[in-house]
């Protein structure tokens, strides 16, 4: 559902953000007056799992995207610059939209693998190995992973999957240098990231990274860091490998989805169920969560 926001024409609608561009109205030329080539990028309440948007929403999820990743931003600041340029926003998305950069997007999502699970996980109990990179046999669920992993992925359309890539394809999509840059900080993105959540009694699984070119050539992070829709938290004090561990992210949906009680069946062309209140709930009380444990504040809602 589109929002109608004075100044913004919107121009994309993806499985959880919104963009929009200013317009050619007298509130839209203030915003190009103020921050130049900007986009107005808003989190919406969606949820998606298994490439299908579902229904309902989850009550205050753009919200918690949007207000961990500044602060993420900011725990990162020195490592790499982000794209955000101003909070104030229309009152209709306030809290869950950010002014940023216009960047030209690398055509690749960053992962970051610090333990196996997930699609990483399938590729090895197939392979041995994670987008080329060969791994210790006799890795379970959950695994902790010798080093943390850089494992690309080719970027997919809405009701597409993302395809893991070796390193050498991402050299052939962007250049051996950037490939490198790209490799380099998403690395050190995950390492910082993984200590900060040690100290708060939390494990980061992995976790998905994007990055785009600003006006003057400069390597940028963008999109939404570090929150429950891009990365696999867990609970430190009940990690045991072997099976699926418990998260603060939506895995939780997922595992409904797949549940019986669910009664989808992924192979078919149905698309998933609506979601009973209860699994709504306690997702949204799961978001929350990993936002309080992170931050150490409670979301001002």
């Amino acid at each position: 559902m589109t929002t109608a926001l004075p100044g913004w024409t919107q121009t994309y609608a993806g499985k959880v953000r919104d963009l929009y561009v200013p317009d050619a109205s007298p509130e839209g030329d203030q915003v190009k007056e103020m921050h130049g080539d900007v986009v107005l990028v808003v989190a919406s309440d969606r949820i998606s799992a298994y490439d299908h948007v579902l229904t309902p929403e989850i009550p205050d999820k753009g919200t918690v995207l949007t207000q961990l990743s500044l602060w993420w931003f900011t725990q990162l600041a020195d490592i790499v610059p982000n794209h955000v340029v101003s909070t104030i926003v229309p009152e209709a998305v306030d809290g869950r939209a950010m002014i940023c950069r216009h960047l030209q997007m690398f055509p690749v999502e960053c992962v970051a693998r610090g333990y196996l699970t997930g699609s990483g996980l399938a590729e090895y109990q197939q392979h041995g190995a994670v987008t080329g990179i060969r791994l210790p046999s006799g890795l379970v669920d959950g695994s902790r992973l010798p080093e943390p992993i850089f494992t690309p992925a080719t970027k997919a359309e809405l009701g597409s999957h993302d395809q893991n890539i070796t390193f050498d394809a991402t050299v052939e999509l962007l250049g051996p240098e950037k490939a490198a840059l790209l490799r380099d900080l998403t690395l050190k993105i995950y390492r910082r990231a993984e200590a900060i959540t040690a100290e708060r009694g939390m494990i980061l699984a992995d976790t998905k990274l994007e990055f785009g070119l600003d006006l003057t050539g400069a390597v940028t992070l963008a999109d939404e860091v570090l929150t429950p829709d891009s990365s696999r938290f867990w609970p430190a004090d009940l990690w045991e490998p072997g099976h699926p561990q418990p998260s603060f992210d939506k895995q939780y949906v997922r595992d409904w989805l797949t549940s019986t009680a669910s009664g989808w069946d992924r192979t078919s062309d149905a698309p998933p169920p609506p979601l009973p209140a209860d699994v709504v709930t306690r997702t949204r009380e799961r978001y929350l969560e990993a936002y309080r444990s992170l931050t150490g504040e409670d979301l001002n809602l």
